[in-house]
């Protein structure tokens, strides 16, 4: 099954699009020349600075090891906003992206919601913006609108839908069948939904994220040329996934070993799965959780240079100025978040 079999990618005018590229700047990754020791004390000052306030520290996947380590839960987007949404504390310390961290503000108004550096954007919630998405609702009014979480508030306010990768096909197959359903902005994640689901009504919009757009085809060949016995997990944002999915179907890959799932997801299937050898096809930040938690298993990245420098701009440096300081805090307009919160809570309801 080709693309244009499964999405009505032409239903939107891309050529008028501009680069997404040119919309942000990826930070450097700041080298961390920490010992053990004091890499203990600063965390061992973050836990004491958490305590003092109240904090809860949320880190997603990607985040740098020793982040991970201090972190109250280390998850992906949605078990993060379940998290959000539950927590008594009076803070939330974000160790992700800006998205993440307004999410947990329009889940938790009351709460002050900390991101340690507003540098950590996201290149896929950069390629669309809320006038591209009300252009595109107005060619086709009668759509059901689906927004990734890898998207601004203000576009999830102007969505029917929010979804992670985790339950992006159970929130498209509670749509009813005979809706067109406007997907974004990730193209890739459309394009395994719209397999998942089997609807040929999905019109994907044309985004991606720079990291996972670079998990190519060829490197899913040599890394099983390399490792021909191991599973392969590819996150339904890699560049890959199309190629891949076609495949699996037709026997070209090992359909039995072959499986598109989101970083949680991952986990979670490792953790059943009775294989000792796995490729990984992410970013690189979730291998710390997959040694840490599977130590007896061995995990092989299919791209070893897919690291997200927004990421990787949250240190424990900055995490302890955060908590210091009380800043930098994210907030959402209360109209835009009381729209999004719909959104959310629909994505929630669905997890």
């Amino acid at each position: 099954m080709r693309d244009t079999e499964v999405l009505g990618i032409g239903a939107l005018d891309t050529e008028a699009l501009p680069s997404f590229e040119a919309r942000y700047t990826i930070p450097a990754v700041e080298t961390i020349h920490d010992s053990q020791d004091e890499i203990r004390k600063k965390q061992q000052r973050v836990r004491e600075l958490c305590a003092k306030h109240n904090a809860i520290l949320l880190a997603h996947h990607y985040q740098r090891p020793e982040v991970q380590e201090v972190a109250d839960a280390v998850a992906d987007s949605l078990k993060l906003s379940q998290a959000a949404a539950k927590t008594n504390a009076d803070v939330i310390v974000f160790c992700g992206v800006h998205f993440m961290a307004e999410t947990a503000a329009i889940l938790c108004p009351e709460k002050t919601v900390l991101l340690p550096d507003l540098r950590a954007g996201c290149s896929l919630a950069a390629s669309i913006t809320v006038e591209e998405l009300r252009m595109w609702k107005a060619k086709l009014p009668d759509a059901v609108v689906v927004a990734y979480i890898n998207t601004s508030a203000a576009v999830k306010a102007e969505s029917d839908y929010c979804c992670t990768s985790a339950n992006a096909a159970k929130v498209v197959r509670a749509i009813p069948a005979d809706r067109p359903i406007l997907f974004l902005p990730d193209k890739f994640l459309a394009y395994v939904v719209a397999r998942q689901t089997q609807r040929s009504n999905i019109i994907a919009y044309p985004g991606y994220c720079h990291v996972h757009k670079t998990i190519r085809p060829e490197h899913v060949v040599e890394i099983l040329k390399e490792h021909p016995d191991a599973e392969l997990l590819l996150h339904p944002e890699c560049g890959c996934v199309s190629s891949c999915m076609a495949k699996a179907a037709d026997g070209t890959l090992p359909q039995e070993r072959t499986f598109f799932l989101s970083t949680g997801g991952m986990l979670r299937h490792i953790s059943d799965s009775p294989a000792s050898e796995f490729a990984v096809g992410t970013e690189l930040g979730i291998l710390h959780q997959l040694k840490k938690s599977f130590p007896e298993k061995k995990f092989y990245p299919v791209n070893p240079d897919a690291v997200c420098a927004f990421m990787k701009t949250i240190t424990l440096d900055r995490v302890l100025r955060s908590l210091e300081t009380m800043s930098p805090r994210v907030t959402v307009p209360e109209e835009i978040a009381r729209k999004a919160r719909r959104a959310i809570e629909r994505m929630l309801e669905l997890a």
